[in-house]
Order: C-alpha cells, then structure tokens, then sequence
C-alpha cells in the first residue's frame, strides 16, 4: 500500500511539472507573438507617418501592411503613383528601423 501511495504521488508530481511546462511554453510563445505583433503595429505606423510627411508623395492614398517585418505597400482605389513616387515610397519603407523587405507589386504606377 505505501509503494502505491509513493507511485501516485509521484505520477501527480510529474503530471503537475508536465503541464506547468507545457504552460510556460505556451506563455513564452505568445509573448513572442504579441512583440512581433507590436514590432509590425510600430513599423507600419512609422512607415505610414513618414510617407504622410514626404512631399509629393500622396501617403494617404497608400496602404501600409507589415507581417513579421515585411512591409507591403498598395495603392488605394486605383490610385496610381509616377515611377518616382513609387521608388521613393519603397526607399522609405526600407529605410525603416525593423523592416526586413518591401514589397511594393500592389502600387500602381502610370
């Protein structure tokens, strides 16, 4: 009967330790998750402010979307941009703290 109670409670034990383990790394990834997500909301908010600000650059009339720092550029409505305006809106993405590319395909150009 005792070596009964002493396999029970170590089964209990390991259990307990299994699942806390379990929960730790469930907690670790979603707090990954919600820096990543935070990290995207900052650039995509950076990248937005600063096209806003550039002269000759219609920034409200471009869309800005960031997925694991992965900055994607479209234009709204069919908006279409010159070439240059184009190049200088990705350059100012890439320039962007975190970004690590551009895609820019969803910009129309004349």
């Amino acid at each position: 009967m005792k070596k009964f109670a002493i396999a029970a409670a170590t089964a209990t034990a390991l259990t307990l330790a299994m699942g806390n383990f379990a929960y730790a790394a469930t907690a670790s990834e979603n707090v990954a998750k919600t820096e990543q997500a935070g990290s995207d909301t900052w650039i995509t908010t950076k990248v937005k402010a600063n096209l806003l600000t550039e002269k000759g650059i219609p920034g409200s009339d471009i869309t800005v979307e960031t997925n694991h720092g992965v900055v994607t550029l479209a234009s709204k409505d069919g908006v279409k941009l010159t070439s240059a305006q184009k190049t200088t809106a990705v350059n100012i993405a890439k320039k962007t703290k975190h970004v690590k590319s551009v895609s820019a395909d969803a910009l129309e150009t004349q």
